[in-house]
């Protein structure tokens, strides 16, 4: 079968601290089959996610890994049975590419829930619950991408595509749960963490007419999130101020990605409230006190993504109301230097690679 050999940027072997490890390195895509697509990649977003995935943080990393699920591009080339997109197109892949296609979620537009054997194929790093094969994807820190019709999003005319891309992950993974939730006017929305998947929550939820309170650690991301549309800023340190905001939520999402107490958020929901999780993908830091949960018929709940139906949504609500991912352009050539920032909680609010410099490359 004919190959496509691809320039990208990946990781050999396990990276631990400090990366500046991520190197130049050259793969091969297969061709596009009947219902597929190939894509030239044009940008894609730095997600916290590659930097767990990249440093083997959950354990399932296969090597070499090279990340990337925040794609924009243009179709370059079209299998024979293709009918939903033409080239020239501009389009996106986030973070799924395959499924099963069967089960109830997959029928459902669900596909990020799929129940199949594998459960759904990651842009990158292969089948979500790995099965002994070593099957491993590429994903879009490279300079093409193959992609079955039925994963590929249609990117809004009226979004620039040189920030549309993180709304792939950040803005699908906090919109899903703002609309499973039912989000409405007038709902007190809490949002935890004002990173690139905070930032999406605060825009989302004022566009649908929530009033929403950052919860924060640090005074600097203040003005930003009222810029952004946030009604408060609340300091998860004033202890203070944080028992004045008990039984005020109707909907919590945490976006932190790291482990943390869990307890001070609950007490902060309404009777029937949900603290929704989309950041930690691990244990919380110390066992919840279950006590607070049950007093207010509280619930804890997790969110992932979202389907691709609900995905293409995301993206066209951005094109009506307006919305982009405050974004900072980088080449390929600073991605070590992106993530050591990322480690050291340094980005506003999301890097973009323009993977021309890629390209570039010798």
């Amino acid at each position: 079968m004919e190959t496509i050999k691809t320039k990208a940027y990946g990781a050999k072997a396990t990276l631990i601290d400090r990366l500046s490890s991520l190197s130049r390195m050259d793969i091969e895509r297969k061709a596009p089959k009947a219902d597929e697509v190939l894509i030239d990649i044009l940008y894609c977003g730095v997600c916290h996610s590659d930097l767990h995935q990249v440093k083997n943080d959950w354990g399932n990393t296969i090597y070499p890994c090279v990340p990337g699920h925040e794609v924009v591009g243009r179709v370059v080339q079209v299998g024979s049975g293709v009918t939903k997109f033409s080239v020239g197109d501009i389009v996106g892949v986030g973070c799924i590419v395959d499924s099963c296609g069967k089960c109830r979620s997959c029928v459902e537009g669900e596909e990020q829930y799929c129940e199949g054997p594998v459960s759904w194929t990651a842009t990158y790093n292969g089948y979500i619950k790995p099965n002994g094969t070593g099957y491993n994807t590429f994903g879009g820190y490279s300079t093409t991408l193959v992609v079955k019709e039925s994963f590929v999003l249609r990117i809004p005319d009226k979004l620039d595509i040189k920030a549309a891309a993180p709304i792939l992950c950040a803005g699908i993974t906090t919109y899903s749960p703002l609309r499973h939730w039912n989000t409405k006017p007038g709902d007190k929305v809490g949002v935890v963490g004002m990173g690139g998947l905070g930032h999406m929550a605060v825009k989302l939820a004022k566009a649908m007419g929530a009033q929403i309170s950052v919860i924060t650690h640090t005074e600097d991301k203040r003005a930003a999130a009222e810029a952004m549309g946030a009604h408060e800023v609340i300091l998860s340190t004033d202890k203070e101020t944080m028992k004045a905001h008990e039984l005020t939520f109707n909907l919590i999402l945490s976006t932190i990605p790291d482990p943390y107490n869990i307890n001070p958020y609950v007490k902060m929901l309404k009777r029937d409230g949900a603290l929704v999780v989309v950041g930690v993908l691990g244990p919380f830091k110390g066992p919840t006190n279950n006590m607070e949960v049950a007093l207010h018929r509280r619930s804890i709940a997790g969110s992932v993504i979202g389907g691709i139906r609900e995905t293409q949504e995301v993206l066209d609500f951005c094109a009506e109301h307006s919305i982009l991912p405050d974004v900072e352009l980088i080449p390929i050539q600073d991605i070590n230097k992106a993530f050591d920032r990322m480690l050291d909680n340094d980005v506003r609010f999301r890097y973009v690679i323009d993977m021309q410099s890629l390209k570039d490359e010798e």
